[in-house]
């Protein structure tokens, strides 16, 4: 009997993107709405993406079905 294909969680295909090392990035908040009060310094910081964590980065991972 075939195992099943492990479904890709759509949700998190949309929000974080797996680099050609393994590391998880992801977009960084704050960037939406409000531009006006925030300075250019800190609104060019924020268009950087994020490297996640190891914890958060595993979940993330098996989320999009991508287990090393």
């Amino acid at each position: 009997m075939k195992t099943q294909k492990i479904k890709t969680k759509r949700s998190a295909a949309k929000r974080f993107k797996i680099t050609a090392n393994g590391k998880v990035m992801h977009k960084r908040s704050g960037t939406n709405h409000f531009g006006r009060r925030k300075r250019g310094n800190r609104q060019r910081a924020l268009r950087i993406p994020n490297v996640l964590g190891p914890a958060d980065a595993h979940r993330i991972r098996v989320a999009l079905g991508k287990t090393k």
